[in-house]
């Protein structure tokens, strides 16, 4: 059976080659227009149509199309075979099942499906119209795999700019590309162009590493580099960028910056103040503090000098060193910076402490505070601004001038800082009464009790005495002192025309002043009281003992009713209203406090047995028997 298909396929080549030569015999007059795309460009794992298209200048008696593939060493080999008669693909290829041949009128088309990288070759289609004319053309089928994006990788250590030679600092590889992919480096989005390595995989892909070898300088430590593949497409080239990779550059420091954190604005005694140095080299280089022209190093961390407390003391210009290893001059990198800590000092106020005045002089006081700043003073007496500026001055002093005046001293740039002090003025002078009267002449009823007042001012303090005639029942009731002041009152029963005299005195002088009451009997009006008398201790007094004979004359009837000692009859009611006459003709002068008593007892006394009240006029009537 093999060597009857053998012999078949034998045969068929020699007519076929037959026909090739009587048809060589008619191109001198007989043509055959074949037309064939140079390239067909696939995606791998697609399907690629390569179309055979032709025409005869006279129409053939038969038609033969063959397709062949460019294999190793330059040779053919036939994928398919077609006539008017038959279509077939060959056997025992990498094609047979893989193509399909599609005929139209104008020509055939070649599928090829499941495109393999092995298929990027060349394709010939040959056409021979026998008497009619042949022909053959080619087509290039190029396969195309895009790549895997590009995987970029910076290197984590530091890399210095004093190297004499480029350091790798990054590496850039992308996977599984056909054609082989190519990498370009970015700085910044702008090209830079390393040597690219690569390596064929066993499935025919590419794989790309390239690493890039760079000079770096101290600018590269703000950019970032990137890789960019580059790969073709059907029709087209395309890119992939990676990420961007920042790397760390060591470079030695050249200046250092100097400024004081803390506090903000204006420096005071007592603060706390944070001075920072940081130099511009990378790793940072050590860091030292000290004051201009002193050796001493003084303690800091990591950049930072912390000044507690501080006073003016600490006032001046400050120094940082720094002194990186890396640094080509290996020369130390100071920079300066003034510190001014601002101070007020404590407020001195002269006079000092205190001061004497006599009445009716004048004084000027100062207070002053030394400060690195201009200053603002003002000046306090109880509480209220009488005042500003550092001088105050007194004229013609009156005892109300005498007190403590209290100074402040501020410094309005710098809140916070302020000082006090205080003077205490002491005014001296004779007594003086308060009220401008001397004489203050009075009219009362006999039998009133009157407070009598007298306020005395005067330093020294003065001391007070009082001198009455006409009245025997009088007491000071009330004395007050303070430091400069004194204060009496007198309660004084009115029995006759009566002169009180209030007496003051001290190192300084005399002063008197004196009340002259005209006593009237009861039964008229007096004058209007001037408002240095005080009745409300009389009416006070008054109402207490009121209060206290109608609880004693209460608990005396009611101790005689219970132990059944009081007359009941009307002898007996004679009896106590004969006394309680006596009593009232005994004590009348004692009328004040003797009329409520009186009237007490008369509203008791006129009671029954049985409580029942009865008329004045019954008091001198016999019950019936």
């Amino acid at each position: 059976m093999g060597n009857s298909r053998n012999m078949a396929l034998t045969n068929t080549s020699l007519l076929l080659l037959a026909l090739q030569m009587c048809a060589m015999s008619w191109q001198a007059w007989a043509l055959v227009d074949l037309r064939m795309e140079d390239t067909v460009e696939v995606y791998m794992d697609e399907t690629a149509e390569i179309p055979c298209l032709y025409t005869f200048t006279e129409n053939p008696s038969m038609v033969m199309v063959q397709w062949f593939v460019r294999v190793s060493g330059g040779n053919r080999m036939r994928i398919s075979y077609s006539d008017l008669t038959m279509q077939k693909v060959d056997t025992n290829t990498s094609y047979s099942n893989r193509i399909t041949v599609r005929s139209n009128s104008d020509g055939e088309t070649l599928t090829v499906q499941d495109v393999k990288l092995s298929d990027e070759r060349e394709f010939f289609c040959q056409v021979s119209g026998m008497a009619a004319g042949n022909g053959e053309g080619k087509t290039l089928l190029r396969v195309f795999a895009p790549p895997e994006p590009p995987v970029i990788e910076g290197v984590l250590s530091g890399i210095s700019v004093s190297g004499n030679s480029p350091a790798k600092i990054a590496s850039c590889e992308t996977r599984d590309g056909f054609p082989k992919p190519n990498i370009t480096w970015y700085r910044d989005h702008i090209p830079i162009h390393p040597v690219n390595g690569f390596m064929k995989e066993s499935s025919g892909l590419y794989t790309v590493q390239s690493d890039l070898h760079y000079k770096v300088i101290k600018e590269d430590k703000d950019v970032h580099f990137s890789c960019e593949v580059s790969y073709f497409v059907p029709g087209a080239v395309r890119t992939s960028e990676s990420k961007g990779v920042n790397i760390t550059v060591h470079y030695p420091t050249t200046s250092v910056e100097l400024w004081r954190e803390l506090p903000e604005g204006l420096v005071k005694e007592g603060d706390t103040v944070e001075i920072r140095c940081q130099g511009n080299g990378n790793p940072p280089a050590p860091i030292t503090f000290s004051r201009e022209q002193s050796d001493v190093e003084l303690e800091s961390f990591q950049g930072l000098l912390v000044l507690k407390a501080v006073s003016r003391a600490d006032s001046g210009v400050y120094e940082c060193h720094s002194l990186d290893q890396d640094a080509l001059d290996e020369d130390e990198v100071v920079e300066t910076m003034q510190l001014t800590v601002h101070y007020l000092d404590p407020a001195v106020v002269v006079p000092k402490d205190s001061e004497v005045m006599l009445k009716g002089e004048s004084l000027t006081a100062t207070c002053n505070a030394l400060s690195s700043l201009e200053t603002s003073t003002v000046w306090f007496k109880d509480g209220l601004e009488i005042g500003r500026g550092h001088i105050l001055q007194l004229h013609d002093a009156t005892f109300d001038t005498a007190g403590q005046y209290d100074c402040e001293v501020t410094v309005p740039s710098l809140p916070g800082l302020q000082t006090s002090g205080s003077v205490n003025i002491i005014v001296q002078g004779a007594p003086q009464m308060k009220d401008a009267e001397r004489e203050i002449e009075l009219t009362e009823r006999v039998g009133v009790w009157v407070n009598l007042t007298c306020e005395v001012r005067g330093h020294p303090k003065p001391a007070i005495t009082w001198s009455i005639t006409g009245s025997q029942s009088w007491r000071e009731v009330v004395k007050r002192e303070t430091a400069d002041q004194i204060y009496s009152v007198v309660m004084l029963k009115v029995s006759a025309d009566t002169v009180a005299t209030c007496n003051s005195s001290n190192d300084f002088g005399i002063e008197t002043e004196t009340y002259n009451i005209r006593s009237i009997p009861f039964s008229q009006t007096p004058t209007a009281r001037k408002t240095s008398v005080d009745n409300s201790g009389v009416i006070i007094v008054v109402i207490i003992v009121s209060i206290l004979l109608l609880a004693i004359l209460g608990s005396i009837f009611y101790f005689l009713y219970k132990k059944g000692k009081l007359p009941c009859g009307r002898s007996g009611k004679q009896e106590i209203i004969n006394a309680y006459s006596t009593k009232e003709k005994t004590n009348k002068d004692d009328i004040v406090v003797e009329m409520k008593a009186k009237k007490t007892e008369e509203s008791v006394l006129l009671k029954g047995v049985n409580g029942e009240n009865k008329p004045p006029t019954d008091q001198n009537t016999t019950p019936s028997s």
